[in-house]
């Protein structure tokens, strides 16, 4: 599954764009008057003369500077502005301004018309934008189920049936993948399943800004993107900073739940997760543990093991 996350993302280049968000566009090189737009920056008719032989270099150079100021309005706006009226917003944290690294990169992919129309209609009973605004209250959110929080579901389908099965959990699903937001919608309504709810943002902001202490009853991460280059090992959701955010709104007991086909980067969470003080292993031998009969086969998994990949999954209690 795709990662948010909320997801522990603002330049162009892999290394600087940060599970997790949109990177940020530069602001104009030199911005104008109070008031000005990108039309008021447009060249000047140039004097006629010989005092005008300088002028064509001149002219390219505004004539560039202009069109510049123009993309980075519209980039501006494509952030701010939804796709669809009344459905997740593009940018609901604003957190392209925020200097963090992050674990995804959103990335906007297209939209079918079941989709869209799942969007439509059903976010504004089951959606929410991480804003970073208030504080949730999932009492009242999920009629007073016990509440897990997914983080990256990409197209929803696990989610979708563990819904299914297990109605008396609520799922709150964190991601921003915009297509797979509407689809789990959809399965879900398909399914009779009233205990999803779709987050759209930054993991991170909901587990700081936006969840009460001890208000969750377990955590699930399941294929989160690896990373496998060593430069962006950075980059990857399961590190001791991200299990800090964790901890306080876990409830002692609480089951963190991850699994990956990425031996390496299951490594580091067997490491990362032996190592934090507020979890403990529920696997006897403090080793990876088998795949739980709650957790269905995921797209990204049977990907994985078409490849030859091995999958762990790793469970650990909050103590």
């Amino acid at each position: 599954m795709s990662e948010q996350p909320l997801n522990p993302s603002p330049a162009g280049t892999p290394d600087d764009a940060a599970a997790g968000t949109a990177p940020a566009a530069p602001g104009p090189s030199a911005p104008g008057p109070t008031g000005s737009t990108a039309a008021d920056a447009l060249p000047l008719p140039l004097p006629a003369g010989p005092a005008s032989d300088a002028a064509p270099d001149a002219l390219s150079d505004e004539d560039a500077a202009a069109r510049r100021a123009a993309s980075f309005e519209r980039a501006r706006r494509l952030r701010q502005e939804p796709r669809f009226p009344g459905g997740p917003a593009a940018d609901p944290a604003g957190s392209h301004h925020e200097r963090r690294i992050r674990s995804f990169q959103p990335r906007r992919s297209r939209v079918t018309t079941g989709q869209q129309e799942s969007l439509e209609r059903l976010w504004p009973q089951w959606g929410l934008d991480i804003d970073g605004k208030r504080v949730l209250d999932l009492a009242e959110l999920f009629g007073g189920l016990p509440v897990v929080l997914e983080i990256g579901f990409g197209m929803g389908e696990a989610t979708a049936q563990m819904a299914a099965d297990d109605p008396g959990t609520g799922i709150l699903a964190v991601d921003v993948h915009t297509p797979g937001q509407g689809n789990l919608l959809g399965l879900a309504e398909k399914a009779g399943s009233t205990n999803v709810r779709v987050a759209n943002g930054d993991a991170v902001i909901l587990l700081r800004e936006m969840l009460a202490p001890e208000s969750l009853d377990g955590l699930r991460v399941y294929f989160p993107d690896p990373w496998p280059k060593a430069r962006h090992h950075k980059r990857r959701l399961i590190q001791p900073d991200f299990l800090d955010l964790v901890a306080p709104v876990l409830r002692p007991g609480a089951i963190v739940h991850c699994a990956t086909d990425w031996e390496p980067y299951a490594e580091q969470m067997l490491e990362v997760l032996t190592a934090h003080p507020r979890f403990e292993n529920t696997a006897a031998d403090g080793g990876y543990a088998p795949r739980p009969a709650f957790r269905p086969l995921t797209r990204f998994e049977g990907q994985g093991l078409d490849k030859g990949h091995v999958v762990h999954d790793l469970l650990f209690a909050r103590v």
